[in-house]
């Protein structure tokens, strides 16, 4: 076996990464608060930054952030680099932002309806918000970063399945789009932009974290040892499509009994249609008109029946997590989605199932306990958050 050691130029790669990825999650920093955050000493410090600010990677401002002492101003990422329009991508909603260079957010935040029946029409969707925005900033670059629902080659910018969709074929949205506007873009599943929209954005998050999204379907995206785990063929995260019940109904994927097929809002709306019409005197709800909006209004109304339905598929998703944690032991959970609607008893339930794993005992309880709760992103923050793969890539070549 092979094993790489580190030598000075890999050490300093490494050092000078660490140093831009400080730089975009707190915007501006001085050579005091570099050195205090990765523990270099200063001169180490000032040289890397000659080196960053040199090769354009970095801007330097004489403006000081503390009035205390003598100090050399401040370095952050410089502002008149691309914009970024960020989005996240269905086949019947659009949500997008613009953000600059330094991932602030530009302009107000937009939430489209749209109506796409092909692949064709969704892309001219996209292309129209893009072309809107450049009519604002004629002459400025505006890169695209995608969030899609479904499966998503990140590579290659493949939307391979959208489940949303009345499509099933693959869409290759960054070629086609690249190839039309001249631009950057990049592509990932819209579970990644939670993550990533996580990861750099709330300063409370471990090195180990995992984002369950519960809406239409299921979706999951991990972070180990500080960075997105995609797996081999970029498959991870796929929660949903964990077998939960062998003798349960077919799922999309082709497979039967997914947790999918039983927890996400999509079962359940279907679930609830399919019990009103074979009982159309037990209820208030209309099969034909039900929503998943009514469903979550019944759930707080205490509706009997939906209370059943919105119980049985949290304690599925409590008993899938369960398992999870024993094989990852990743400890800390937020979860996203039209779900999180439901409230506290429902997340209380999702917990129940998972009791404390084989590793929460002793100290870890006090100080590491399995931590599960709602994410507290804005909505603006979610879809900014798949800007950071323009980052991320950045950070590659630092």
């Amino acid at each position: 076996m092979q094993i790489a050691g580190l030598n000075n130029q890999t050490v300093r790669q490494h050092n000078r990464r660490a140093i831009m990825a400080l730089t975009w999650r707190y915007k501006r920093l001085s050579k005091s608060q570099l050195a205090a955050h990765t523990g270099l000493s200063i001169p180490a410090i000032s040289k890397i930054l000659d080196e960053l600010v040199g090769e354009g990677k970095l801007s330097h401002s004489s403006e000081n952030l503390s009035s205390r002492g003598i100090n050399s101003g401040h370095y952050q990422i410089p502002i008149d680099g691309a914009l970024i329009l960020c989005m996240d991508v269905t086949p019947t909603c659009i949500e997008s932002q613009l953000i600059d260079a330094q991932m602030t957010p530009v302009g107000d935040f937009s939430h489209i309806k749209v109506n796409a029946p092909t692949p064709e029409a969704l892309l001219a969707a996209i292309e129209e918000l893009w072309r809107q925005q450049q009519k604002c900033w004629p002459g400025k670059q505006i890169n695209l970063a995608l969030g899609v629902h479904g499966q998503v080659d990140p590579v290659t910018g493949v939307s391979q399945t959208m489940p949303q969709a009345p499509w099933k074929k693959p869409i290759e949205i960054k070629y086609l789009l690249e190839e039309k506007l001249r631009v950057s873009v990049r592509v990932d599943n819209d579970c990644i932009m939670l993550t990533l929209a996580e990861k750099w954005q709330n300063d409370s998050n471990r090195q180990d974290f995992c984002i369950i999204n519960v809406d239409y379907g299921i979706g999951s995206s991990f972070v180990i040892n500080g960075q997105i785990y995609r797996g081999m063929l970029n498959g991870s995260g796929q929660i949903g499509h964990t077998i939960f019940d062998r003798d349960g109904i077919a799922c999309d994927c082709g497979r039967y009994g997914c947790l999918e097929t039983v927890a996400s809002l999509s079962s359940l709306k279907k679930q609830a249609r399919i019990w009103l019409k074979s009982q159309p005197t037990q209820s208030a709800l209309d099969p034909e008109t039900i929503s998943i909006r009514r469903l979550i209004d019944a759930w707080h109304e205490g509706d009997k029946q939906t209370v059943q339905w919105v119980e049985q598929a949290a304690n599925a998703i409590g008993l899938t997590l369960y398992n999870l944690l024993n094989i990852l032991n990743i400890n800390q959970i937020w979860f996203y989605g039209r779900s999180c609607e439901f409230g506290e008893k429902w997340l209380q339930t999702i917990y129940q199932q998972i009791g404390f794993t084989p590793f929460d005992h002793g100290d870890a309880i006090r100080t590491r306990q399995t931590q599960i709760g709602f994410g507290n992103l804005t909505r603006q923050q979610q879809i900014t958050g798949i800007g950071y793969l323009f980052v991320e890539d950045a950070l590659v070549q630092a």
